[in-house]
């Protein structure tokens, strides 16, 4: 077999498509949003470029350091980490019971999972607003089962009730955080899952049989062990979640304002581009932190200088 590296030239045909592609449509438009974040606009929104120098500042950082707009960070950041608690609750369980399945079940189980996945992401959260709206599918059970038990209250004499009201399930945070936390469960189940894979299950049962209880080994064997998917999954669903713009627009409010929405209202409705790209480049430089300090935790448990 002929080594590739010494097909420089045939190398260099088949990566020139990927590589043109990638700097077109991925590099170039970051590379401009990145210039946009230090101009600034005219009175409709446009970009000043003459003369361009002579208009670059950090009046959009600036402003987006405001305390206003740290709020929306702020609320951001704190849906996006008790989604992802939420989710590492939720998807932990369901990954090792994938995992520890029998081999027959775990791609009917991961079918599960990213079955989702084959529907459009609009669609999917639009089925939440029938869900969770005031006539919706979960307050119409709730009153069913709240006129069943008054009914049966009021036949054996025990008083008269209140008719039943509608909960207010959407339009608020609690419903974005639920939005998120489905939309993106499966982006921690599937790293958790592919630690959980290759783990050697005789450490449990050595731990067992050591006499430690079930509890001891989930959280002094298994968990430790299981922290590199762990960190992974964590972090992704973070970053997905904190710069989300779909959910937050769809199932919140007018106090569920968060980071993604405000980004996008000012490339559309507000015209302001330069705040616009100051925001998401912040995102940006937040979700490169958290990679990095992601790569040095792993380098550091290995013992590698980072």
């Amino acid at each position: 077999m002929r080594d590739w590296r010494k097909e420089k030239g045939a190398f260099a045909i088949f990566g020139l498509p990927g590589t043109f592609w990638i700097f077109a449509f991925f590099t170039f438009p970051l590379v401009l949003i990145w210039i946009y974040s230090f101009s600034t606009s005219d009175e409709l929104g446009n970009v000043v470029w003459e003369p361009f120098w002579a208009n670059l500042n950090l009046e959009a950082y600036a402003r987006s350091l405001e305390w206003i707009n740290l709020g929306i960070i702020w609320k951001s950041v704190w849906s996006g980490a008790v989604a992802t608690t939420i989710c590492l609750v939720m998807g932990f369980p369901l990954a090792m019971a994938i995992a520890f399945a029998p081999a027959r079940w775990k791609n009917p189980l991961l079918l599960l999972v990213v079955l989702p996945f084959w529907t459009n992401l609009l669609i999917r959260t639009y089925a939440w607003i029938a869900i969770l709206r005031t006539r919706g599918f979960l307050n119409t059970g709730l009153e069913w089962l709240y006129n069943l038990g008054t009914g049966l209250l009021s036949a054996l004499g025990l008083g008269d009730f209140e008719p039943f009201q509608p909960l207010e399930l959407l339009y608020n945070q609690p419903a974005v955080v639920v939005g998120l936390v489905y939309v993106n469960l499966p982006f921690l189940v599937l790293p958790l899952y592919a630690t959980l894979e290759k783990f050697d299950k005789s450490y449990l049962e050595a731990s067992l049989d050591l006499g430690a209880s079930q509890w001891r080994t989930f959280f002094s064997v298994l968990v430790p062990l299981a922290m590199p998917g762990i960190v992974s999954g964590a972090v992704l669903t973070f970053i997905l979640a904190i710069g989300t713009y779909l959910v937050p627009d769809i199932l919140g409010g007018t106090s569920s304002l968060m980071i993604g929405t405000l980004i996008a209202r000012q490339f559309m409705e507000a015209r302001n581009p330069p705040f616009g790209a100051a925001l998401s480049f912040l995102l940006m430089y937040t979700t490169f932190a958290l990679l990095w300090l992601r790569a040095s935790l792993a380098a550091r448990s290995k013992g590698v200088d980072f």
